[in-house]
């Protein structure tokens, strides 16, 4: 503490550095003829007093620094400086203390130097409270995002695994052919009773289809032929190995279906994505062998 005001509050950051005004210096060192004497002494030894140690304010910096001083009852008595501001940082300080020589001036300078170390702790430990701050705020938003993921997941699971009841033949047909739209190449249906409704549906999609499916007089060749003259699209194997119905999308995303698409809205069933990717893997592999 000097007289009524700490020296600390005569520190202030600027361009990232703690620095004092050469008019607080003046102050504190007893100068007789003020901020001249400060500023006559870093003339006569500029080289020790390079730009890191001492340097003048620029014209924004000294209006700001001048609407800081207008809000500090601390400091009220700089407000109507007409010079221009010199800054020095703590090492500017040692070495003006050196300079100036006056028995005052060696025992302020411990004291600001002991100001200067304070205030680097004051920061330090603001930056380190803010730094613990700043990663509970990134951790309790990382938890807010894995929370999200979670139900969004979950809202996903419940969308793409869903079943039907008897009478919803417009939502399970509707449901089949959001699926099959998500295509983007190839769509692989099996189907052992695949017929013309099959057909009906495929035909407003833009990809290559295949249809495995068992011999029957569901789904005949004329009735292939037929569609093909108009769509071109279509490939139907014939064979009986497979018992449930199955979207394969792409070759790499798999629907089960509890029903032939002609029987969608008899009776109660579900429709369901396969995440196992073995399961996966096995059964386009399986599917891979019958259509080469």
């Amino acid at each position: 503490m000097h007289g009524l005001v700490k020296i600390e509050d005569m520190i202030y950051e600027i361009r990232g550095k703690q620095v004092m005004l050469d008019s607080d210096l003046a102050k504190l060192y007893h100068c007789k003829n003020g901020t001249k004497e400060i500023n006559q002494a870093v003339k006569n030894n500029p080289e020790k007093f390079p730009e890191r140690f001492s340097w003048k304010l620029t014209d924004g910096e000294s209006d700001n620094l001048r609407s800081k001083f207008l809000t500090s009852s601390s400091n009220t008595n700089y407000g109507g400086r007409r010079y221009v501001i010199r800054v020095f940082t703590e090492q500017g300080v040692a070495m003006l203390a050196t300079i100036l020589h006056t028995d005052v001036a060696t025992k302020v300078s411990i004291k600001i130097m002991d100001a200067f170390v304070a205030m680097r702790h004051y920061i330090g430990n603001n930056e380190y409270r803010l730094s613990n701050i700043e990663s509970k705020i990134i951790n309790y938003d990382n938890r807010l995002c894995l929370i999200e993921n979670t139900f969004k997941q979950f809202e996903e699971k419940k969308k793409i695994n869903e079943i039907y009841f008897n009478g919803q033949i417009y939502d399970a047909y509707s449901k089949i052919l959001d699926i099959l739209k998500e295509a983007e190449k190839e769509i692989i249906i099996i189907d052992s009773y695949a017929d013309r409704e099959v057909l009906d549906i495929i035909k407003k999609l833009a990809v290559k289809v295949t249809i495995i499916t068992n011999k029957n007089n569901l789904l005949t060749k004329q009735m292939i032929g037929r569609y093909n003259k108009q769509y071109h699209n279509l490939e139907v194997i014939w064979d009986n190995i497979f018992h449930d119905r199955y979207f394969i999308i792409d070759k790499n995303i798999v629907y089960h279906c509890g029903t032939s698409i002609n029987r969608i809205g008899y009776k109660t069933f579900s429709i369901n994505l396969i995440n196992d990717e073995e399961v996966i893997d096995t059964l386009i592999k399986k599917i891979s062998l019958l259509c080469n």
